[in-house]
């Protein structure tokens, strides 16, 4: 019996010694590698057996984090017994797309349960997924709890307030200018500007063909690309205040652009 326990160590350690090549050698096909973020991996992978090649590890911008599909693996292979999630309606607004959940892992039968909540909304999802609000923060909220469960520090990916993007990247995939206005990134871990006016579009149930019209004219500019990002951000700011004001002669005056050639179909 110790013979066969004995074994079964060892072939244990084989296969993270195994996994842990396996992981170095597709984090340096993917990210230029430094000495510490190897160290990390080697880490990472002996104590939670996670894998870079089927996505359970992500670098970005120079820090490791774990993806949902990668703690919902390490759950299985722990043989988590349940994971439940439910939206906080009380702090939802779906006029907003504001969303928060609570989540609960339990790891055995006898477990009393691992919390964690998540929250999203226009403003702090990626753009590729908005309308998708609710889902985000139901995966942010199972992630936390799965990593209080698991005891991993490690944020996750989908917890992330932004679009991620791969450490280290290819600058042939790069755009050689950076946007003037700012609608094509994230400034200083801000909202960007077009998620801004989207949610006050959708938040006033405007008309976003006559918004942009309105826009333009406000800026001075023939469409609203044209404008500079300052421009771009006082009139967000003035849409605001006046939707917030008087909603209604805001609307009126978006009435007016419906004639104009610019918003023609």
């Amino acid at each position: 019996m110790e013979a066969n326990l004995e074994s079964h160590r060892s072939n244990a350690q084989l296969n993270v010694q195994t996994l842990t090549a396996q992981n170095i050698r597709a984090a340096r096909r993917n990210w230029a590698l430094s000495r510490n973020q190897a160290a990390l991996l080697r880490t990472f992978t002996c104590e939670l057996k996670l894998s870079v090649a089927i996505g359970d590890l992500k670098l970005i911008d120079g820090r490791w984090y774990v993806t949902h599909s990668g703690l919902m693996r390490l759950a299985k292979r722990n043989r988590c017994v349940a994971i439940l999630a439910r939206p906080v309606r009380d702090f939802c607004d779906p006029a907003t797309c504001r969303w928060i959940f609570k989540a609960t892992v339990y790891k055995s039968p006898r477990s009393r349960g691992f919390v964690g909540y998540g929250d999203a909304d226009p403003s702090n999802v990626s753009s590729q997924v908005h309308g998708a609000e609710m889902r985000v923060a139901e995966t942010r909220a199972v992630n936390r709890a799965l990593r209080k469960a698991y005891g991993i520090g490690l944020c996750s990916v989908e917890e992330l307030g932004w679009s991620p993007r791969p450490s280290n990247p290819d600058p042939s995939n790069q755009s050689s200018s950076p946007s003037t206005n700012g609608n094509n990134s994230h400034q200083n871990g801000q909202p960007r500007l077009r998620d801004r006016l989207c949610l006050l579009i959708r938040h006033h149930k405007l008309d976003a063909t006559l918004v942009k019209a309105y826009a333009a004219d406000y800026c001075g500019t023939a469409t609203l690309r044209e404008a500079s990002r300052d421009m771009v951000e006082a009139f967000i700011n003035d849409l605001a205040l006046r939707a917030s004001k008087d909603l209604d002669g805001l609307i009126c005056q978006l009435n007016s652009y419906a004639k104009s050639p610019e918003v023609a179909p």
